[in-house]
């Protein structure tokens, strides 16, 4: 979903390339040789250790 916005976009990235996408994702999983939704976990478990 623009993974960023929670649009429901999930690979419409609006025009700006920050914007994070399922792609994004996927290719970020890949090349760990996890799951999506591993990287996710992980991003997620990332962003609340650091605040």
């Amino acid at each position: 979903m623009c993974l960023s916005c929670g649009c429901g976009e999930p690979d419409n990235d609006h025009g700006n390339k920050a914007n994070i996408t399922a792609q994004d994702l996927q290719s970020a999983a890949q090349a760990a040789d996890i799951s999506p939704q591993e990287a996710a976990d992980n991003i997620q478990a990332g962003i609340v250790g650091a605040g």
